[in-house]
């Protein structure tokens, strides 16, 4: 059996929400699944992503082929860099203690990253809104002041 990882869609028409789920390859898009690793809602700015990292790798490990979106998302989580530091770790290349400093270490820079990348999304949409209790001026076509 075949197993892999990918999306599941949820949500009503244009609302789209996606559960990440393991599923057997020749099973449909949205049919039965063999567990679920997390959520993905892609209309938040940026995208909310919720992954429960040790099942994720565990399935990686055991040979489970994510699809393409869901192979960004574990790369954006982290999942993908940490497998591939632990096989540094099974060939002997540095012990299990640095491989999860340097993945501490990653994961503080990007959640970084993502914080000031959430910050200007905000600062965007703020910018974008109307002042409160000003009118929007109309424009009128024949105000009576041309010669």
């Amino acid at each position: 059996m075949a197993a892999k990882i990918r999306l599941q869609r949820h949500g009503s028409k244009k609302r789209p929400f996606y559960f990440i789920v393991v599923a057997d390859a020749r099973s449909p898009r949205d049919g039965k699944f063999i567990q679920k690793l997390g959520t993905y809602n892609p209309l938040t700015v940026p995208a909310t992503i919720q992954l429960d990292r040790q099942k994720a790798l565990e399935w990686l490990s055991k040979g489970a082929t994510p699809t393409d979106t869901v192979r960004r998302i574990l790369s954006f989580k982290g999942v993908l860099y940490l497998k591939h530091l632990l096989r540094g770790v099974k060939l002997g290349l540095f012990d299990e203690a640095t491989a999860m400093e340097k993945f501490t270490k990653w994961s503080a820079e990007h959640d970084a990253q993502v914080k000031k990348r959430q910050e200007e999304a905000y600062r965007q949409k703020r910018a974008r809104r109307p002042m409160p209790g000003r009118r929007p001026e109309r424009k009128t076509e024949g105000s009576g002041n041309e010669g």
